[in-house]
């Protein structure tokens, strides 16, 4: 099982980004997937979940300026972030889950800043 996140950067406040993680390893379209961050100092914090009908979940956060999808055809998750905060610095990460388990990628840098 792999999850590779790619997408992150550097933004100015205001700005956009998307976030995308290539699964790989497991049946893609039967799993949840999840996007969770890391700021420093501070715990993981869940952002969003996609379930494998296509429902959706936001921290009320992010609710209104993160919008999570997947493609099953290309096993892979994206998170769009507009109207992007200094508070939204973090470390991102994808998660599936599979089975009872959960397993994670290694993480996207998101800086914001001006």
């Amino acid at each position: 099982v792999q999850l590779v996140e790619s997408g992150g950067g550097l933004v100015q406040p205001g700005g956009s980004l998307r976030l995308s993680c290539a699964a790989s390893g497991f049946t893609f379209s039967r799993s949840t997937m999840k996007w969770a961050r890391q700021a420093p100092g501070k715990g993981l914090e869940w952002v969003s979940s996609i379930l494998n009908d296509g429902s959706t979940a936001y921290a009320d956060a992010v609710k209104g300026r993160f919008t999570i999808s997947r493609d099953n055809a290309k096993d892979t998750v994206y998170l769009q972030m507009n109207s992007l905060k200094a508070e939204d610095m973090a470390v991102y990460y994808c998660s599936a889950i599979i089975d009872v388990n959960e397993v994670r990628g290694q993480g996207t840098q998101v800086t914001v800043s001006s």
